[in-house]
């Protein structure tokens, strides 16, 4: 057990674990805790978790997120019952390791939002709106997921759905159609959970599972059980039962904590509008924008494909609807101001969810600007797929492989059907999160292989080994509590600790060899030390399954990779550029704090020149320079990478056409020459506007 556990007292017949420290920085939140929950449930024995003098139902994910346990707090779990001490070992560690809840996926790998806009925000007016300079209102909130959309404005008002105090038969008959209704809104959501597993992944569809999860709490159902047995019909029983547990989330401090109130809305309605017989279903129109005080993430995950963006009063970056959104890039604000209700049902807005911004009534020529911009955009969309499989290939020349970054088979195979290069960056780590228990050598093995077969023998497959730590603790592997995790023990150096784990990995990764042109490339690698210990070890192993050919590599993520590249470059095979965190520790400044925005932008120079000092350290040592963070996909970042001498741009696999039909527009003397000038700003700012003028307006 960890070190962190220490002996403390029971009940009488009870079996204690002793006291468990949260470690992660963001707590225990639903996913964990459904995991906990799930887990518990395997077990006949009574399980509770303790916090001081107060314990809750370990089995009731409704319990054990109230607690509300974030980092440094202590909990202990008991059991009794025949398999008491099993559970207790089994649950330990799912406690003391915890698991973090971002968005799902690869933050540090995903495109980071876009810096906020330069312009001068707008004045408020005395109905709590901001005004605008011509046209009509303008509303301002909280980006949730960026893009610009034109459409009427849908308002999505939701009565409250009216029921029935008293029974309208005896308890056994309301029982019994509660239990029906639980059942078919359980059916409604494995459906759901399944689509989102299909159209993007398992993180996104881990959403629902958690979902199924809650509305199967015996806590939910005991509340509204009793309600029924005073003679209360199901739907009033119900009703009453999650309102009180949501109201109860509503009310806690921390904002990741009070978003789950939305969660058990959402499956709290479903359930109630099976058992009323009520319809929920929004009538849109072909250019809706929906305007709601909320939506849920099954309203999110499921909207009609008319639907072309939408704001909500509540909600924040971190919510489930917010995490969608930015999946399924759908133009998003939340957090706007509640007068936005009272605009016109069907009026016309521009939703500019880049700058946070919805305008109301806007000018007719603003209007027709933007329209005819989305339309240029579309076909040019349309004709980036159809020329998907020509070569990205400059105007005078230069080759740039456009590879994909990837989190498993269905990903690897659309990257091909798209053309992609190869992959530059699987993220392993979808093998290792949402489990108690890491993976075997044999489980691991068979998704390397399948995703090499997928991209067929002669694309490079580069395989980053397992970025665990700091912002993505695992419940299997202990680690103690630290202050700064970003600057904790986290990828490369959190493997190198714990060798059997480590190397288990790498003999999976290397059994791929054979389907592939195998690359293997360590996270946050900071020194040379730390890459030589690493290559040193898969060498080996390689070299006792009888030597396969594989390339090795590292992350330049951390500035004192990027200044010694030289030296990097003299041991590697290749070196790739995680951008986002490599602008996060440059600037000093977590990409994650909207407050932080303009600062945390790749474009500053000061990320250009560490980009550069990369290139200039591999240059004429046979070792290839990727970059696999967010700025690879950028349309203003692209020509400024390829003058800086970026041989490989990994991207998001939708983004695959469009990058690959920007580098056929440009010339590498003239990205040169941008790079080159780009360098010698003082800001980021001053970068995009240099861009933008550069390519003739730019985007």
């Amino acid at each position: 057990m960890s070190e962190e556990i220490k002996g403390i007292g029971a009940p009488d017949g009870w079996e204690t674990s002793g006291e468990i420290t949260i470690v992660s920085p963001s707590g225990f939140h639903a996913r964990p805790a459904a995991i906990l929950v799930k887990t518990a449930k395997k077990f006949t024995s009574e399980i509770k978790l303790v916090r001081g003098d107060k314990s809750q139902n370990a089995k009731s994910l409704v319990s054990v997120m109230g607690f509300a346990l974030q980092q440094g707090d202590s909990v202990s779990i008991i059991a009794k019952g025949p398999d008491a001490a099993e559970a207790i070992k089994a649950l330990v560690p799912i406690v003391a390791g915890n698991m973090e809840e971002s968005a799902p996926g690869d933050s540090r790998d995903a495109p980071a939002p876009p810096a906020a806009s330069a312009a001068k925000p707008a004045e408020k007016s005395e109905c709590g709106q901001a005004a605008s300079s011509g046209g009509g209102s303008v509303f301002r909130g909280i980006t949730a997921s960026p893009g610009v959309a034109i459409g009427r404005a849908k308002l999505i008002v939701r009565g409250e759905i009216e029921v029935s105090e008293e029974a309208g038969g005896p308890p056994g008959a309301e029982e019994a159609s509660l239990r029906r209704a639980i059942a078919e809104a359980k059916s409604q959501l494995e459906a759901i959970e399944e689509r989102t597993r299909k159209t993007l992944d398992a993180g996104h569809a881990a959403i629902f599972g958690a979902h199924i999860e809650l509305l199967e709490d015996p806590e939910l159902e005991e509340c509204a059980l009793a309600g029924i047995s005073e003679g209360k019909s199901a739907a009033y029983a119900w009703k009453s039962s999650y309102k009180a547990q949501a109201e109860r989330f509503s009310n806690l401090a921390n904002e990741l904590f009070a978003a789950r109130a939305a969660d058990l809305e959402d499956i709290g309605r479903r359930v109630l509008r099976i058992l009323t017989g009520h319809a929920d279903e929004a009538d849109y129109w072909e250019d809706s924008i929906l305007i709601a005080l909320d939506l849920t993430p099954s309203d999110t995950a499921t909207l009609d494909k008319r639907v072309l963006g939408f704001c909500t009063v509540k909600g924040g970056a971190t919510s489930h609807i917010s995490i969608l959104a930015r999946s399924l890039e759908l133009p998003a604000i939340v957090g706007i101001d509640e007068s936005v209700l009272g605009i016109k049902d069907g009026a016309p807005v521009i939703l500019n969810a880049d700058d946070g911004v919805l305008e109301v009534d806007p000018e007719p020529a603003e209007a027709d600007r933007i329209r005819k911009k989305q339309s240029e955009l579309a076909d040019r969309r349309a004709r980036d797929v159809r020329d998907t499989m020509k070569p990205a290939v400059t105007k005078d020349g230069r080759q740039v492989e456009v590879a994909a970054n990837i989190g498993g088979v269905s990903d690897a195979t659309q990257a091909a059907s798209l053309g992609c290069d190869g992959v530059g960056l699987l993220r392993s780590e979808f093998l290792f999160l949402g489990r108690s228990e890491p993976p075997s050598e044999d489980e691991q093995a068979e998704a390397y292989i399948g995703i090499a077969k997928a991209l067929g023998p002669d694309r490079p497959l580069v395989v980053r080994t397992m970025d665990i730590g700091g912002d993505k603790p695992i419940p299997y592997i202990k680690q103690e509590r630290e202050d700064n995790p970003f600057l904790g023990v986290r990828g490369l150096r959190l493997s190198l600790a714990m060798p059997d784990i480590f190397e288990t990995q790498l003999r999976a990764i290397l059994r791929a060899s054979e389907f592939c042109k195998l690359h293997v490339m360590f996270p946050m690698v900071s020194t040379i030390g730390e890459f030589r210990a690493a290559s040193s070890l898969l060498r080996r192993l390689n070299d006792g399954m009888g030597s396969r050919d594989v390339k090795v590599g590292l992350m330049v993520e951390v500035p004192s990779a990027a200044i010694l590249a030289r030296h990097f470059a003299d041991e590697a095979d290749f070196l790739s550029i995680g951008t986002n965190d490599l602008t996060q520790y440059t600037m000093a400044a977590d990409r994650g704090n909207p407050k932080l925005a303009r600062i945390a932008d790749g474009l500053d120079p000061a990320v250009l020149a560490m980009i550069k000092s990369t290139v200039d350290g591999a240059r004429g040592k046979g070792c290839w320079v990727g970059v696999c963070g967010g700025i690879a996909g950028d349309p203003l970042a692209i020509p400024l990478l390829i003058g800086l001498g970026v041989d490989e741009l990994s991207v998001s696999v939708p983004a695959i056409p469009q990058v690959r039909a920007r580098v056929r527009e440009l010339s590498l003397s003239e990205c040169e020459r941008m790079a080159s000038h780009a360098l010698e700003l003082d800001s980021a700012d001053e970068v995009r506007s240099y861009v933008k003028k550069s390519l003739g307006g730019g985007e």
